[in-house]
């Protein structure tokens, strides 16, 4: 499973529904946090996390989701995701980042992995 991103339409381009933009792997090494155990914890308690690593928090709707720090000794990259668009995208800092937005979907990644993604991109997991 990868997390692939597609930067926003240009208003340059022509008025297409193909969509001719070319994805770029976020991550290769996806991890997905589905039960209440493994949202909880998250990536506390861990030392590092590599480069092509993502962990997913995907939800059942849209709602404000929270992220913090504690117990996370390196900064992180996130990004809140309604329908496979990003609403926000923020960095976190180890240990007191705090963060929170409208979100079906929740993505950690390590710090920079995300600076080419912007409000309004699309991220999405594919196998």
């Amino acid at each position: 499973m990868r997390l692939v991103h597609r930067g926003e339409r240009s208003e340059d381009s022509p008025g297409s529904d193909d969509d001719d933009r070319e994805p770029t792997v976020l991550a290769d090494d996806v991890d997905v946090a589905r039960s209440t155990l493994e949202q909880g914890r998250g990536l506390m308690f861990r030392r590092s996390i590599p480069d092509g690593y993502a962990l997913v928090f995907p939800f059942d709707g849209v709602d404000a989701r929270w992220l913090h720090m504690v117990f996370v000794p390196f900064a992180i990259d996130a990004l809140w995701v309604v329908d496979g668009e990003v609403q926000k995208r923020a960095r976190l800092a180890p240990f007191v980042g705090l963060g929170r937005a409208q979100a079906d979907t929740v993505v950690e990644l390590p710090a920079g992995a995300a600076a080419g993604v912007a409000v309004g991109d699309e991220v999405r997991l594919v196998e």
